[in-house]
């Protein structure tokens, strides 16, 4: 893993480790990617990542107050890393305690944020 992964890529690399994980073991790609449900998937996961309210400060999924993804795709994201996780510590450790860490991270929902809070936090994205 790179010193220099933004927390955001960081999050990109383990989704896509799970989902190669996940799609290795249940569906038979033929090429070694993924099939063309789960390069869906990623996809979309990928724009959500993009599109996080809270940038470098985003939380885990589990810990965010705001439901980015549809309903049909959080429960695919669900199956997804109820397969993968026990197995991400074996294949990949580092991401894996890394992810573990990323979990300690409690955020607030951005409509509890006062004005001079989210500005001072656009200003620091830009």
């Amino acid at each position: 893993m790179h010193t220099d992964m933004t927390h955001l890529d960081r999050e990109l690399l383990t989704i896509s480790k799970m989902v190669g994980i996940y799609c290795s073991d249940h569906h038979a790609a033929s090429s070694g990617g993924l099939c063309e449900s789960c390069q869906e998937f990623l996809d979309y996961a990928e724009v959500r990542l993009q599109k996080c309210p809270y940038g470098e400060e985003k939380p885990t999924c589990a810990n965010c107050p705001v439901h980015c993804y549809k309903p049909a795709r959080k429960a695919q994201a669900r199956e997804i890393m109820r397969y993968a996780g026990p197995r991400m510590l074996l294949r990949h450790p580092i991401l894996t305690i890394a992810h573990k860490l990323d979990s300690l991270i409690k955020a607030r929902h951005p409509r509890e944020l006062t004005r001079e809070q989210r500005m001072h936090d656009r200003k620091n994205q830009s």
